[in-house]
């Protein structure tokens, strides 16, 4: 059992996140804590400066109530939202939050990632935590 969960979440991806946060529940001990991850890509500035005004800091609003909605007002769910790759961003949080086990979806593999999506394949191969993949 563990005590630090993390479940990344894609929000554009049509996956659900109920799957993954049941799965999390299940493996959480009394008195642990589940984090809800979602990561933005990073815009690159010569992007950024022809998006309106104030857009990036409305997508990470969104993201964050989407998260909130997700974790349906459970109280040892908490939600995150963070910029960068999300492989790399997924690991890096892990370690620095000492997370116990990650809990992330792959999706169907394509050809260019035949066994793991790219982002789960990423986060088995360099977390320093246990991964649980659901697929």
């Amino acid at each position: 059992m563990y005590k630090n969960i993390l479940v990344p979440v894609a929000l554009d991806h049509e996956q659900s996140t109920g799957s993954a946060l049941e799965t999390a529940r299940r493996l959480l001990v009394k008195g642990g804590k589940i984090t809800l991850l979602n990561v933005i890509e990073q815009v690159p500035s010569y992007i950024a400066q022809y998006l309106p005004h104030g857009q990036i800091a409305k997508n990470i609003a969104n993201a964050e109530a989407s998260l909130a909605a997700e974790a349906g007002g459970l109280s040892d769910v908490s939600s995150v939202v963070v910029s960068g790759n999300a492989g790399i961003t997924i690991t890096e949080y892990a370690e620095e939050n000492g997370m116990d086990l990650i809990v992330i979806t792959s999706h169907r593999p394509g050809l260019q990632d035949y066994f793991l999506g790219s982002t789960a394949s990423r986060v088995v191969r360099h977390a320093v935590c246990a991964v649980h993949v659901l697929r």
